[in-house]
């Protein structure tokens, strides 16, 4: 395929790299099929301990040189890096869709995520700032200041292959910190490719060899040596809440720190005075947008009884309008899941849904036949549920959209919206701003994402993005979470010829 010519993605990958200069690698060899088709893609052969080892050494020794850069010098590498990105848009995003299986239109705006998170990112390295605050001592100056962390470690998931290690990487980057990158094994050529991109922007700009890595490989042994390792600084997580949890155990243990961002069961409550015009759409694409498989996909829709039979006529009526295909297809509004190991998950689920009292309202089945040989593509189901039934309280990446009716006050449908263990994105459709108001409130959502007449799904960059509770309370990409890739220092400065003591204390020697 062009796209993958223009990318420089050959037959046989090696998995590990520094910024431009690539390493031989000794692991094991994957093959990377596309669930698109089943056809193959290539092969990349991963990383090994020895590999690692040289990774993080090369990373210490550029973090010595890249911290002592200007903010701003380094905002333009990376504003350089986002120009390059531009370039390859088209191929980039046909990459994704074809290994990972989302939506051309879908892989796209993934690709412009990265471009726009890089705008960012250059545009704060010239606001990255502490704060000046008033000694109760006289002829003192009392500030905080930031300084770099060192290496961050970031561990991304299939679903977004290369925008959630953008929104870590160019945010820490500007910070002064060094990257080391394990991609999932589910989709490495797209961070293969994101490798090949950026790197000749390092060569062309004088800069050292590990500013930017990469490593493909095994979780048990490149991902397991990350946690582990004291000079990673930080750990970005993105993943399963199990994993997370172990991660989270892992690096404590090291008292290092983590950045997570797990799992997402995310709701939208649907009130009687919603306009129905725009929750439906939403409603639609927040479930089967990734085919079900993004952290904030709508999994839960809380219906007041009012209007509870219009909404589940109006979804049925709109889910027959999904056109389900090639992820390269334009036309199509959703592909196939990301492999057939999903697919398996998206039957199990909607078994366990049924024998828990749960009925299939639509679809529901593995789709066969012509276009849908790689035995990864699924009907997206609707399902009537209680909220407590078990398998709604658990997060199934797939698309699942469960209906659950409440009848009383507003109070009603935020407890049972809120009444699940994951806290990442939610939503309100409402045109009574009271409604709204309350379920921004202490008393409303309790994630860390929540929106009024739009969907769950499809956070801007510029927002810290993260959520709470088993979501794990990390924040990522805009607003101040730059401050999570570098270290707090305050700072006391006696400009004064006593040294009076804070408190009052006395001290006569």
């Amino acid at each position: 395929m062009e796209f993958l010519k223009t990318l420089g993605i050959e037959a046989h990958q090696a998995g590990c790299a520094t910024g431009s200069a690539w390493n031989d690698t000794t692991g094991e060899s994957i093959e990377v099929t596309s669930p698109a088709d089943g056809a193959k893609i290539g092969t990349v052969r991963q990383a090994a301990e020895s590999e690692y080892e040289t990774v993080l050494k090369t990373a210490r020794e550029a973090f010595l040189h890249w911290r002592s850069l200007p903010a701003p010098h380094r905002g333009e590498i990376i504003r350089q890096i986002g120009l390059r990105v531009r370039d390859y848009k088209e191929p980039l995003g046909s990459l994704i869709a074809y290994e990972m299986g989302k939506p051309l239109e879908e892989a796209l705006g993934e690709v412009q995520e990265m471009i726009d998170i890089c705008d960012f990112a250059a545009g704060l390295s010239r606001m990255l700032s502490g704060s000046t605050l008033y000694s109760e001592r006289p002829r003192h100056r009392f500030y905080e200041q930031y300084h770099p962390l060192g290496i961050v470690g970031i561990i991304t998931a299939f679903n977004f292959p290369v925008a959630v290690w953008a929104w870590n990487a160019v945010i820490a980057a500007v910070c002064g910190d060094v990257t080391v990158w394990k991609p999932s094994s589910k989709a490495p050529l797209s961070a293969i490719a994101a490798q090949k991109i950026l790197g000749p922007v390092l060569k062309e700009n004088d800069l050292p060899e590990g500013i930017f890595s990469l490593l493909v490989g095994r979780g048990s042994v490149i991902g397991e040596a990350m946690l582990q390792d004291p000079r990673i600084s930080l750990i970005s997580f993105t993943g399963s809440v199990p994993a997370g949890r172990h991660a989270a155990e892992v690096v404590a243990r090291r008292l290092g720190k983590t950045l997570l961002e797990l799992g997402g069961n995310n709701a939208i409550i649907v009130t009687e005075h919603a306009n129905l015009e725009l929750a439906v759409p939403a409603i639609v694409f927040g479930a089967v947008g990734t085919s079900g498989q993004r952290c904030t996909t709508t999994r839960r829709l809380i219906i007041h009884d009012a209007i509870y039979d219009r909404i589940k006529e109006a979804l049925q009526k709109a889910y027959q309008t999904v056109r389900i295909g090639s992820p390269l297809d334009p036309r199509n509004h959703m592909g196939p899941l990301v492999d057939r190991e999903a697919a398996a998950a998206f039957t199990r689920a909607l078994d366990a849904c049924r024998q828990q009292g749960g009925r299939v309202l639509f679809g529901g089945t593995g789709l066969t036949g012509k276009g849908y040989e790689s035995g990864c593509y699924v009907s997206p189901a609707i399902m009537e549920v209680l909220n407590d039934t078990p398998i709604v309280q658990e997060e199934t990446f797939a698309p699942i959209l469960y209906l659950i009716r409440y009848a009383g006050e507003l109070s009603e449908a935020i407890a049972l919206h809120n009444g699940v263990r994951q806290g990442l994105s939610s939503a309100i459709f409402t045109d009574n701003v009271q409604e709204a108001e309350v379920f921004l409130s202490q008393e409303g959502s309790d994630c860390g994402i929540a929106n009024v007449n739009i969907g769950t799904s499809g956070a801007e960059i510029g927002g810290a993005f993260g959520g709470e509770k088993e979501t794990g309370g990390g924040r990522e990409a805009g607003s101040d979470a730059w401050k999570t890739y570098m270290r707090r220092q305050t700072v006391t400065i006696n400009y004064g010829t006593e040294l009076p003591l804070a408190q009052g204390i006395r001290f006569d020697i």
